[in-house]
């Protein structure tokens, strides 16, 4: 009887290896706004470049300063996004920047926090009306917002910040926002400010006193050197908030606000400025 050779053992393929994913991440976009004064001092727009969720619109105005909104193409600040707005008033330009809505800061799918970075920056004899409207910090949402601002000596601002700590009936995510300020290369204002979950003693007497709303408005201008503010206290009737407007070691005055809601900072703002 003849035996068969043993058989060999034969080579098993390799199992296929899982196919790639996308790597989840946030959300990247800068817009970028550019004013100039025209020969005739009729300041116009040669840079308006929204990106991502951030649209830019011209709106009319009159008399020499041009005016853009600010529109919110797609939900965003959501975890994990980093949005960017970048603002030039070049020499002797006057800009109005304003809001179409509140920003509602909202938790993502992505983990860790969305940033949000706006940059401003005012030339000589430049005026610059940054207007946005109240941003809103939702449950569960971590966001973290800077504003740095560069004024040339000549330079004017008006600069309003309002932040919701929670929709209706809601506790507040996670809020940092720091507000910076240089004039002629001098800190003129630096300060920051955190609310919510980890953040302590925020929704104490010592800082917010039970309200849910906040809002600050700065005035900067050479006027300022010539007469300084003076101190006002405003509100302070129940359910009305509270405020108050005071001079800064500068050419400046910032009224700050605490109230129950965003309409009643607002008018403790309009009040002081």
């Amino acid at each position: 009887m003849t035996l068969a050779p043993p058989e060999r053992a034969r080579p098993q393929a390799p199992e296929p290896l899982p196919a790639a994913g996308p790597v989840p991440h946030g959300l990247r976009a800068t817009a970028r706004i550019t004013a100039r004064a025209g020969a005739d001092g009729v300041t116009g727009l040669p840079v308006l470049d929204g990106d991502g969720p951030i649209a830019l619109r011209r709106v009319r105005s009159y008399g020499t300063q041009a005016t853009v909104c600010v529109v919110g193409a797609m939900s965003a600040p959501l975890g994990g996004d980093r949005l960017r707005i970048e603002v030039t008033a070049e020499d002797g330009a006057d800009l109005r920047v304003t809001a179409a809505a509140a920003t509602v800061a909202l938790p993502g799918r992505v983990p860790g926090h969305a940033t949000y970075d706006v940059e401003l920056t005012v030339g000589e004899g430049a005026r610059l009306e940054w207007l946005p409207e109240p941003l809103i910090s939702a449950e569960g949402s971590d966001l973290r917002m800077t504003t740095t601002v560069h004024l040339a000596p000549t330079a004017r601002l008006l600069l309003r910040e309002e932040q919701v700590l929670g929709r209706s009936g809601e506790r507040p995510g996670r809020l940092r926002s720091r507000l910076t300020v240089h004039r002629a290369g001098n800190t003129l204002l630096d300060q920051e400010t955190a609310y919510g979950p980890g953040a302590p003693g925020w929704d104490t007497g010592a800082v917010l006193g039970g309200h849910r709303a906040v809002g600050q408005l700065l005035a900067a201008g050479p006027e300022f050197e010539e007469k300084p503010a003076e101190v006002r206290v405003l509100g302070g009737a129940p359910g009305e908030g509270q405020g108050v407007r005071t001079p800064l070691a500068g050419p400046a005055a910032l009224t700050t606000a605490v109230a129950p809601d965003a309409l009643r900072v607002r008018r403790l703002l309009e009040a002081g400025g």
